[in-house]
């Protein structure tokens, strides 16, 4: 296959999109597919460049610096594609780029797929600004109508986006790789570097910022040190809400983001992992430390929904009920003398959600997509 795949995000960026997104173009481009690249310029920008990849101008994106969104004329896009011969075009985020991509497919009548990764018409509310949810959703519900399959990571997610009219939605899961994060990456010396020793650890990994919903995470902290004051924090990560959380929670140790076998040493080195978020429809570090052998705290929702057995490899709380989710972090922190089975059924549950599994679906809907396209636009594009 000749794809297009066109993200706003990529590393060295570090989030779930960006991560998943290089997975999948490496994977595609090992199994013989022509992949162009098609993504933002960053400030920082290290990552190789392939000949057929499209660097466009980055623009910072408000309250996320460190990241960008993408412009580019549709004419561009078109005139790159028509040259090249791409078969189908795929959309991971649903940006200004996105749009102008979904836009050139189109015109050249190529087949377009598209991901929904991330609930932007949640994240409204964590910033005030609630009346904009149904403007962004309506957004969101036109980007999604203009593709031939829109990939979801849960049958949850599906769900929800049908009952407000989405449609062609196809669950494709998520992964993590089992050797990148394991047990066997537990360091005893990062161990000492925490001052913890034989005392407990709970780890947070991911964003800080509004719609992580960080501060119940920290609060279920203070909670459980009550009761077990032994009990120390981690938290990996960075963003907007970083310098207000250091202020107010001192007795917690925030390293920042990180990357590697400094994060893989950080998960494995930890307790159990707190999940506190509501609005990610997956959550990439659920997985991460579930392969680490780390028992989770989640709501019932996302990867933890999935993959998460309550009171066998983690806990679980219904949605919305804060007062549970640290109350589960206080029966963790009681109990940390005894989580071994937890940290076993944690590790083999992450190993039951195999990457190759799931890539090997999702290039199968992409050859499913373009095997579907009617024959005259085939003859368009060998003709173009």
């Amino acid at each position: 296959m000749r794809i297009a795949y066109v993200t706003e995000t990529y590393p060295p960026e570090v989030n779930g999109v960006a991560l998943t997104a290089a997975r999948t173009v490496a994977y595609l481009r090992e199994r013989g597919h022509e992949v162009g690249l098609v993504r933002p310029r960053q400030s920082v920008d290290d990552h190789p460049e392939q000949d057929s990849d499209f660097c466009t101008y980055g623009c910072p994106i408000p309250m996320y610096p460190d990241m960008r969104f993408g412009v580019s004329a549709v004419r561009t896009l078109q005139a790159r594609w028509r040259q090249s011969g791409v078969q189908l075009v795929h959309v991971a985020t649903q940006g200004p780029l996105g749009w102008a991509a979904v836009s050139a497919a189109r015109r050249l009548e190529l087949p377009v797929t598209c991901d929904f990764r991330t609930n932007f018409h949640q994240y409204a509310r964590y910033y005030g600004l609630g009346w904009i949810a149904p403007l962004v959703q309506s957004y969101l519900r036109r980007f999604h109508a203009r593709a031939r399959l829109n990939f979801v990571p849960t049958g949850e997610t599906l769900g929800d986006l049908s009952a407000v009219g989405f449609e062609r939605l196809r669950v494709v899961g998520r992964g993590v790789d089992t050797q990148r994060f394991g047990p066997q990456w537990r360091s005893e010396a990062l161990r000492q570097e925490w001052h913890a020793g034989v005392d407990p650890v709970m780890l947070y990994v991911g964003r800080l910022a509004a719609e992580k919903n960080v501060g119940l995470a920290l609060r279920a902290f203070r909670a459980a040190r009550r009761l077990v004051p032994q009990l120390s924090m981690v938290v990996v990560g960075d963003g907007p809400l970083r310098p207000s959380l250091q202020h107010a929670f001192p007795d917690v140790r925030f390293v920042g983001p990180l990357r590697g076998d400094a994060l893989a040493r950080h998960y494995a080195s930890a307790d159990f992992f707190v999940f506190p978020s509501l609005s990610d429809t997956f959550g990439n570090v659920t997985m991460e430390a579930l392969a680490s052998g780390l028992p989770v705290v989640a709501f019932n929702t996302a990867a933890a929904g999935q993959h998460v057995e309550n009171g066998v490899s983690g806990r679980l709380v219904q949605r919305d009920d804060g007062i549970g989710f640290i109350d589960a972090v206080c029966d963790l922190a009681r109990r940390h003398h005894r989580l071994e089975s937890m940290r076993v059924a944690a590790h083999a549950a992450a190993q039951r959600a195999d990457w190759d599994t799931v890539m090997l679906a999702f290039e199968q809907q992409l050859q499913g997509a373009i095997d579907a396209q009617p024959a005259r636009t085939a003859e368009v594009v060998a003709l173009a």
